[in-house]
């Protein structure tokens, strides 16, 4: 037992540990919070951050971090929509073509963000920020403010068709959680990203590419905000400028939170779904308990303040590097 208490153990088990806590705290508040629909809920809200938080991963992983989310998810949701529905508005047309469309629009977005960033020699926080303006903007110039609904009910069913009680879409967003770590842990790339968080210089020395990494990382990630922005628009049957409101902020705290290291190297996807699991449980167990909004991101401010501290303290310990 004593073995296990360790400070390096506690902090590596932290995140999972807070999340049953708070299980077991608003579970304790209303009862209501432990139902099979509440957390259908909890994982259909979760769905399209999940996604946004792996792609950030990727980044953070690195040593970078990417603050482009919102403008990638617009222009990925509108891009989405408008050609779905120039191609019929149902998937069993044409209008399927909308999908790939989308994955490759979210990919060529990361590759420009990425280019930015080691070609102009721009900060990644500061490159990133610019191109999630220019894709806010994007997004804007091609609706001109207005809504574009999608009301297929084949692709709604991502969000009303149900498995055990669960939306097909998060069925879906699991299979996507795979993919990444399956990235993550069985590719060259997935360990070259560990590489360049773990030391720019170093693997620079190993003969590693960390200039193409980066890029590749940001493709990637441009993937991921793309799914993001698909689960988005069936989640709410509208993709517009707004689609990606909030997600910078919530993606960034859930992989924070679920301990992931902001300088690099350290942390990974199952990390993430649990920081994402933490910010919805706290979300939406506020809400059953009758808390306001303003509260709840208090609490999560206070998480991430707590998460980056424990964080910064394995470093300078060196209990991973």
């Amino acid at each position: 037992m004593s073995q296990f208490m360790t400070r390096e153990n506690l902090q590596k088990w932290a995140p999972l540990l807070v999340l049953i806590a708070l299980i077991l705290f608003f579970s304790a508040a209303n009862p209501n919070f432990l139902s099979v629909r509440n957390f259908a809920r909890i994982t259909m809200a979760a769905t399209p951050a999940l996604m946004i938080s792996l792609g950030i991963t990727f980044i953070i992983i690195m040593g970078s971090i990417d603050l482009s989310m919102e403008g990638a998810v617009a222009v990925c949701a509108v891009v989405f929509a408008t050609l779905f529905l120039s191609l019929g508005g149902v998937l069993n047309s044409w209008a399927w073509v909308a999908l790939p469309a989308a994955l490759v629009v979210g990919s060529i977005f990361g590759l420009i963000n990425g280019l930015v960033h080691v070609r102009l020699k721009i900060p990644s926080f500061m490159a990133s920020l610019s191109m999630g303006f220019v894709g806010i903007g994007l997004s804007l110039l091609m609706t001109g403010g207005d809504r574009i609904r999608v009301e297929d009910p084949i692709f709604r069913s991502l969000l009303t068709e149900r498995v055990l009680n669960f939306p097909l879409m998060v069925y879906f967003a699991g299979l996507a959680l795979l993919v990444a770590w399956f990235i993550q842990s069985r590719t060259r790339i997935g360990r070259n990203f560990y590489a360049v968080g773990g030391g720019e210089e170093l693997a620079h020395a190993s003969g590693l590419n960390v200039n193409r990494v980066r890029v590749i990382g940001f493709m990637i990630a441009g993937v991921f905000y793309a799914l993001g922005a698909l689960f988005a628009v069936a989640r709410i049957g509208i993709a517009e400028t707004a689609t990606g409101y909030n997600l910078m902020f919530i993606s960034i705290t859930s992989v924070v939170v679920g301990g992931t290291a902001l300088w690099g190297g350290i942390g990974g996807v199952w990390n993430t779904l649990v920081g994402v699991l933490i910010v919805n449980v706290i979300a939406n167990g506020m809400i059953v308990i009758g808390l306001p909004r303003y509260v709840q991101d208090g609490v999560l401010g206070v998480l991430v303040i707590l998460a980056v501290y424990l964080s910064t303290d394995r470093k300078s310990l060196a209990f991973v590097k």
